[in-house]
């Protein structure tokens, strides 16, 4: 090979080592300027060239999305609320509904709380168009160097998320967000935005929304947030479980005062704080946890009372309530409300060996109900319905399956006296009219034969007695003659007059009816009497204060005090005379005097004892208190007696117990009225036409109804007998009556607890 042709090969072998890096290959030649393996892919051209396309697309997909995606419907958790129980001061007693929220307009946040939310979340929300994109990408940029996570989003797309959509952390949920919170900043003005935002977050301690969290935190409503409660709200909601005070150690609690004091400054900076009065804005620790205001007790009885008040009156209904966003004030007062179950527990439940089935079993089988009704106002300040829903599913208190009995003796005078009845032979029913008080001795004049049996077959009088007296002993043979006299029919229209409800099973055109034999329940039997105490004006009870909702409110359209009933002389006559079943001298209602209030009131016990009341009042307060016998298995109606190891349980009882302790709790403290009965007519004294002396007196008796010896002679007095056996001399009556402007003397000392006397 020539020289020449070497050099060539050499040349030619040098060529192909170059590409391995010996040597820099000549601009221009051979291989010049060509990139090789990944170091193809990119230049700076194609790298922008991707940004701005994959920025046209993005804000092309953004478009596209806009159009594409509507503003959905609320999901159901963001919506759902409950509803708020309060009592008549306001507080909170309860609340139901499986989530925790109370939604409250924007005008019920104090405005430096507003602001405070706004200065730590999202100072430019009111500036911004739903999205801030500075602020997500600062977020992105923060996350993405290590220095903690930030999400940049708005008030706005926080609302979003929780009003709309999920909680996901999912890019197409993000996007959703993205372009929702656009559109819901177009179609809602700031404040609404605000409102939704607040009332959808969650606070912790099982709180959905500001109201609930100030409940939970500060045991207010949202309306009373101060600036430092407010901005401690505020500061929590970024880590809820976290910045609880309650169980935040010591970091987490730096972590909150740190938060704290940087909204403060925030606010400073934004204008809406001054100086002055952020230095002065101290740290306020939240209250301690505690459970949510539940249906324990007898609260599960008054929200269902109030229910029943709100459905029954067409207010609402069922699926409103069940809906939920309700406010709903009571008027029943937590004080006297602690009274009556305070009562109950010591009168009665104390006093039972419910678990005792062996020795004591009629304990097992008994139940109570009581009502008790401000005559003036017709509200109804406190109510039992029972040991617990657990135990008794609904309440005594409303309950109308059992029978009054004697408490619906005093209608019967009502109507004799409204309806100016006479007696058999012409005489006018008044007070003081005479009536055979012979036990079993049929009644005159009805198409109905009925031959009543007194308590314990006893006879009243000698044989007569006087309507003061029977009311006062509670005389079954007297009040079913009576009811004869005046005409069922009427007592009837007396009875619904004056508050009680016509149902099937009224027992028109019977005497028995006297002796109430009809159903009832606790709060009408407290309407009858509070409209004799308002002095016959129809009072009405009611338990609804008040019922509000963030899109409208609710108060009874009902006036609670209506007309006239009856008329005054005839409801101050009532009152009177049931005075004397309190004050006279073995009066089956004797139990409850008491020199610290001045009262009236009937007892009733009901045929085989299968129930007992005690309906009282005083000026100030109508109360009634009823024992039903409830086999708990059967449900069916059983007897009282030998309830407590005791004998027969009847209205003088149990009832009259528990009564007068409530009553006296429930009047601690206040200086108490007297009846102003200016308008009772007692009516003339009247003698009987036999002699006063003693004579026999069986149970087959067919004297008169009524005597027409004139008015001044002598009257027997209501001493019971034995049927078929001797009465005792009579003391003299009265020769004048009664002066109808006085009631019965100063307030005579307290009685022994449980005197013995007998009542029906």
């Amino acid at each position: 090979m020539s020289r020449a042709e070497t050099r060539r090969a050499q040349t030619q072998r040098s060529a192909r080592r170059a590409p391995s890096g010996r040597g820099k290959p000549a601009k221009g030649g051979a291989g010049g300027g060509k990139r090789t393996g990944i170091r193809r892919f990119f230049t700076w051209k194609k790298i922008l060239g991707t940004f701005f396309g994959m920025v046209l697309l993005g804000m092309g997909a953004l478009v596209g999305l806009y159009f594409y995606v509507d503003v959905p419907n609320p999901n159901q958790q963001a919506i759902q609320q409950s509803n708020v129980y309060k009592w008549a001061d306001g507080t909170t007693m309860a609340s139901t509904g499986q989530v925790n929220r109370e939604i409250v307009g924007i005008d019920k946040i104090p405005k430096d709380v507003q602001w405070a939310f706004v200065a730590i979340e999202n100072k430019s929300f009111y500036e911004d168009r739903g999205v801030d994109f500075k602020g997500i990408a600062r977020g992105v940029w923060t996350t993405l160097t290590g220095q903690g996570k930030a999400g940049g989003s708005t008030i706005t797309q926080q609302y979003v998320k929780n009003h709309y959509l999920t909680q996901d952390q999912t890019p197409t949920r993000k996007l959703k967000e993205l372009v929702i919170s656009l559109k819901v900043d177009q179609q809602m003005e700031k404040p609404e935005i605000l409102a939704g935002y607040l009332n959808t977050s969650y606070f912790g301690r099982g709180a959905y929304g500001i109201q609930a969290a100030a409940q939970a935190y500060y045991g207010i409503d949202a309306s009373q947030l101060n600036l430092a409660q407010g901005t401690y709200l505020a500061a929590l909601l970024q880590a809820p479980s976290q910045y609880d005070w309650a169980v935040a150690g010591p970091n987490a609690q730096k972590l909150v005062m740190t938060r704290f004091n940087g909204t403060l400054i925030n606010m400073v900076d934004m204008g809406k704080l001054d100086e002055a009065t952020k230095a002065k804005t101290e740290f306020q620790p939240p209250i301690k946890p505690k459970p949510r205001a539940g249906m324990d007790g007898q609260k599960g009885y008054l929200v269902e009372a109030a229910d029943n008040e709100l459905i029954r009156l067409g207010a609402l209904t069922k699926k409103q309530i069940d809906a939920g966003g309700w406010t709903i004030t009571l008027n029943i007062d937590p004080k006297k409300q602690k009274a009556l179950e305070d009562a109950v527990n010591e009168e009665l439940e104390s006093k039972l060996e419910r678990k005792d089935t062996k020795n004591r079993p009629v304990d097992q089988n008994v139940q109570a109900g009581a009502t008790s009704v401000d005559p003036k106002t017709g509200a109804i300040v406190a109510m039992y319905g029972g040991t617990g829903l657990s135990e008794q599913w609904s309440s005594n208190a409303l309950r109308r399956d059992y029978q009054p009995g004697s408490t619906f003796k005093p209608v019967v005078l009502a109507a004799a006296l409204q309806e100016n009845a006479t007696t058999q032979d012409g005489k006018p029913i008044t007070p003081n009219t005479l009536y055979d008080g012979t036990s079993k001795r049929p009644v005159k004049g009805s198409k109905v034969p009925f031959a009543p049996q007194n308590q314990d077959d006893r006879n009243f009088g000698d044989p007569m007695i006087t309507v003061q007296g029977a009311t006062d002993f509670s005389v079954n043979s007297v009040y079913a003659q009576m009811i004869v006299d005046v005409g069922p029919e009427k007592v009837k229209k007396t009875a619904l007059a004056l508050g009680m409800k016509d149902r099937d099973g009224w027992p028109e055109d019977q005497p028995a009816m006297a002796l109430g034999t009809m159903s009832a329940n606790t709060v009408e039997m407290a309407a009858v009497y509070a409209t004799f105490d308002n002095h016959g004006k129809k009072v009405t009870p009611t338990i609804i204060k008040k019922a509000e909702h963030k899109d409208f409110a609710y108060k009874p359209s009902e006036a609670p005090i209506g007309a006239q009933a009856i008329s005054r002389k005839s409801a101050d006559t009532v009152t009177k005379v049931l005075t004397g079943v309190v004050n006279d001298e073995g009066g089956s209602g004797n139990k409850v005097r008491s020199s610290a209030y001045e009262a009236a009131g009937k007892t009733g016990t009901t045929e085989k004892n299968v129930a007992g009341w005690f309906t009282g009042f005083t000026p100030e307060l109508v109360t009634v208190v009823a024992m039903f016998g409830e086999d708990p298995t059967t449900h069916t109606q059983v007897t009282l007696t030998g309830t407590a190891g005791g004998g027969r349980a009847g209205g003088s009882t149990f009832p009259a117990a528990i009564w007068k302790a409530y009553t006296l709790a429930a009047l601690k403290g206040q200086e108490t009225a007297e009846f102003e009965l200016k308008e009772a007519d007692m009516g003339a004294t009247q003698a009987p036409t036999r002699s006063a002396s003693p004579s026999a007196s069986t149970s087959a008796s067919t004297s008169p109804s009524t005597s027409s010896t004139p008015a001044g002679s002598q009257s027997p007095s209501p001493t019971p007998t034995k049927s078929g056996t001797k009465s005792p001399t009579p003391t003299t009556s009265p020769t004048t009556s009664p002066d109808p402007t006085k009631t019965n003397g100063p307030k005579p000392p307290d009685p022994p607890l449980f005197p013995p006397q007998q009542e029906q």
